[in-house]
């Protein structure tokens, strides 16, 4: 699976985030992250977290035939794994060129600068030496492989102990830990790598580049050293062209995290030695911080339960008897009952309340009724009678006046 490719404008802007010498993890330019250091259970196995970039380190050895041309020499086998675990660009089954340059450098870092005395790792000469093989799994990508890879990879090899052994002519016995203390390894010094990113030609400097940074940068530029500032190895990629100022401030900065990171890890080695000495806790699962959700904390009570039967029974002594009540149900209306005391409904019954709104519906009916009745006994009865000399006379009942019209003037009255 190919990596998902950065937009222009994110391209965009983290180059400006660079001008401005800002960090979308709000560090400055020659920060470096932080490093977390965890032991396992078993010596040789840590795991090294560089921000969100995680590296697990292990260490084993076994007995091997010595090669021809050195035969009092032990042998140094490192081997990185990028795993799909760690990024989806990464296949397996597969070595991407990106996994061949690691390992080799890693092989010039720690194996061609001598920090490990591969002489002490000699059993029998030209028979048995012993073979340290360091295996590094890539288990989280977040930028910076290099530096997480060379310190796991540091950290594992002096964490590591080896079985004791006893040569008695050419008969090689191998002790349990058990029988004889593990003896560790005879290291010399400590290399450590430290990555530079360059942009725009070497215009702009980071320290510790993450896995988006890295994307957008023109060249990159590694420094092995160790605390006593011998550079144990250099390399630069990109094909950008740096000046003789630029690998100088890159090499004094390089002193600077490498005695910061020393002092980091023979601080975590110690601690683990007394953890184990003590007899104490360790392991990964015991590095793991516990995350709680709340900062409050409840005390556990004291409960005394020796006596508990007894007091149980002076408490139903002293109890009052339960009386002997029993309720009735009480039927308050069709198709519902109430057993025992209990307050009447508020409600009341919702068939007479229905009823007495009837009834109110009722009764004003009737009142619009009587009075529209009153009101037609009120108006006047007017009659209509028609003579024979074509007059219209109109009676009032109340005033009892006749008025005669002619004709015309009933015309007009009638329209």
């Amino acid at each position: 699976m190919k990596e998902t490719p950065l937009s222009n404008c994110e391209r965009r802007f983290l180059l400006r985030a660079v001008e401005e010498r800002k960090r979308l993890d709000g560090r400055q330019s020659y920060d470096y992250r932080n490093v977390r250091i965890s032991f396992g259970a078993d010596y040789g196995c840590c795991i090294v977290e560089l921000g969100r970039t995680r590296v697990l380190g292990q260490v084993s050895c076994e007995l091997v035939s010595p090669k021809l041309n050195r035969a009092t020499e032990g042998i140094l086998f490192f081997n990185l794994e990028l795993s799909p675990m760690a990024a989806p660009a990464f296949e397996p089954g597969r070595q991407p060129e990106l996994l061949v340059k690691l390992n080799r450098l890693l092989e010039r870092c720690l194996r061609n600068s001598k920090c490990i005395d591969t002489e002490s790792l000699c059993v029998v000469a030209g028979v048995k030496v012993w073979q340290i093989r360091v295996d590094l799994h890539l288990l989280n990508h977040d930028g910076n492989i290099i530096d997480a890879a060379s310190i796991a990879a540091i950290v594992a090899l002096c964490h590591f102990r080896r079985p004791d052994v006893s040569v008695q002519g050419e008969e090689v016995t191998l002790y349990t830990p058990e029988e004889r203390d593990p003896v560790p390894l005879s290291i010399h010094h400590m290399p450590i790598c430290v990555s530079f990113a360059f942009f725009q030609q070497g215009t702009y400097l980071l320290v510790d580049p993450s896995e988006r940074e890295e994307r957008v940068m023109d060249g990159l530029l590694v420094i092995a050293m160790n605390k006593h500032r011998e550079i144990c190895t250099i390399q630069s990629s990109g094909g950008i062209m740096l000046l003789k100022d630029q690998v100088l401030r890159c090499s004094k900065i390089t002193g600077v995290k490498v005695a910061e990171i020393t002092e980091l890890i023979q601080k975590a080695l110690e601690n683990d030695r007394k953890v184990r000495k003590e007899g104490g806790k360790f392991g990964f699962a015991e590095s793991i911080p516990n995350q709680k959700i709340s900062a409050f904390k409840m005390e556990r009570a004291p409960v005394d339960t020796n006596d508990v039967e007894e007091q149980a029974e002076e408490i139903i002594m002293k109890a009052d008897p339960p009386s002997d009540f029993v309720a009735k149900p009480i039927l308050r209306m069709p198709g519902t009952a109430q057993i025992g005391e209990g307050l009447e409904n508020s409600w009341g019954d919702f068939e007479e309340s229905e009823r007495e709104e009837e009834e109110e519906g009722n009764s004003d009916d009737a009142t619009t009724s009587g009075g529209q009745k009153m009101e037609t006994e009120e108006i006047n009865i007017v009659s209509k009678t028609k003579k024979d000399d074509d007059t219209i006379i109109l009676s009032d009942s109340e005033e009892e006046e006749v008025v005669i019209l002619e004709p015309e003037e009933t015309h007009k009255k009638t329209r």
